[in-house]
């Protein structure tokens, strides 16, 4: 039996990286010795198979166990986000396998726009943030042309929510949806650690949104993304609505994701002054299709709302907010799509279909593990494998 020595400290990172307790993995027969192999006991050391599936159980890939020390893992993409005005030292493994899965995407995605011919996206890297807010928010809207009428007459958040993503994958970006890692529903992806992120390119550009949040908070971040790309950043965000972030990129897309949602024009004709705030902020955050407390800092910044009322009312509104949605079943060739985005999704499978792309292939990109699920999925596209 093949014993294998690894450096107690690589256990322990291992261990904590990926947030589960030493006592809870002991609970599993394969790891039974796991306070031995961290007390680094030549006599109880793992066998490979007992390694592969710590490696498995802990979300790091195997190779890290062969280091003489635990790596130190950075984002690929910079790190817009902040936590009581501190970056955020350690990227859990479901972040970066999220962001590294979307790469590779976006890699694929690229190619087939080279070998294609298509041009170079203008809109991407078209603004800086000496651009106007509102005109900036003007340019975006125009581009994808973003109608504010239409969505507020959109009956629910995930109406509209679906509609904002389709006409921003329409000008060329694709969005990509999920809350968990792949497939995998026992690794949930966590809103307080990222909203989303932005992959900027001029052939394929990429959004992705955390779908463990809010419906009314996807929006903001669709938004808040889109702003990104229309800077050519790439880069994590967990935005904070009422904070004024301190980073000056991050507040103008803060700024141009508020207007473009909420236009300073509108949320001035649509205000009615009351002595009931709640009801009339709840009443303009299903017009707009936005989180009450977005509707609540766009009061703010227009002047419509002083600081205390603001921090009463943004209280009040913390306590009546729904938790987080939970993932819920559905048709599963439904959810495909937005989970890898549907102008993805189909360039892929059209691919396949005609041999650019290996099965192999187009089943990891999409995270499929079965040849029969994409064959299935592709009828579903309405193309047969």
């Amino acid at each position: 039996m093949n014993r294998v020595h690894v450096e107690p400290a690589l256990l322990q990172w291992a261990c904590e990286r990926s947030g589960r307790s030493v006592d809870e993995l002991k609970e599993k027969d394969d790891f039974r010795n796991l306070d031995a192999w961290l007390k680094g006991d030549d006599e109880s050391l793992p066998t490979f198979r007992q390694l592969e599936k710590f490696a498995k159980a802990t979300y790091t890939p195997v190779g890290y166990f062969f280091l003489e020390e635990p790596p130190l893992e950075r984002l690929p993409v910079k790190d817009f986000r902040t936590m009581r005005d501190a970056e955020i030292a350690r990227p859990s493994p479901n972040l970066l396998e999220t962001i590294y899965l979307c790469q590779q995407r976006q890699d694929w995605y690229r190619n087939e726009a080279n070998i294609a011919g298509d041009q170079p996206l203008k809109f991407v890297g078209s603004l800086t943030t000496l651009e106007k807010v509102i005109s900036a928010a003007s340019v975006i809207r125009d581009t994808i042309e973003f109608d504010i009428e239409q969505r507020r007459q959109e009956a629910t958040w995930t109406g509209a929510l679906r509609q904002f993503i389709e006409q921003v994958e329409a000008s060329g970006i694709l969005v990509m949806v999920n809350s968990v890692v792949g497939y995998n529903n026992h690794r949930k992806l966590d809103p307080e650690e990222f909203r989303g992120f932005a992959l900027a390119d001029p052939l394929a550009p990429l959004i992705f949104i955390n779908g463990a949040d809010t419906k009314a908070a996807q929006m903001f971040t669709l938004a808040h993304e889109v702003a990104h790309i229309w800077l050519n950043q790439s880069g994590v965000t967990n935005y904070r609505t009422a904070n004024i972030p301190e980073n000056m990129n991050e507040r103008w897309c803060n700024q141009v994701a508020a207007e473009l949602l909420v236009p300073s024009h509108l949320i001035g004709k649509e205000f009615k002054q009351t002595d009931q705030l709640l009801p009339e902020v709840n009443r303009l955050a299903s017009l707009f299709k936005v989180s009450s407390l977005v509707i609540l800092r766009r009061l703010l910044d227009e002047s419509f709302l002083e600081k205390k009322e603001f921090w009463s009312a943004w209280a009040a509104t913390i306590e009546s907010l729904p938790t987080r949605r939970k993932e819920g079943g559905g048709d599963f060739f439904r959810n495909v799509g937005p989970k890898s985005s549907k102008k993805f999704a189909r360039a892929i499978v059209l691919s396949a279909k005609e041999g650019r792309t290996t099965y192999t292939e187009a089943m990891r990109l999409l995270s499929l593990s079965k040849v029969s699920t994409l064959k299935k999925y592709a009828q579903f596209l309405g193309v047969a494998l």
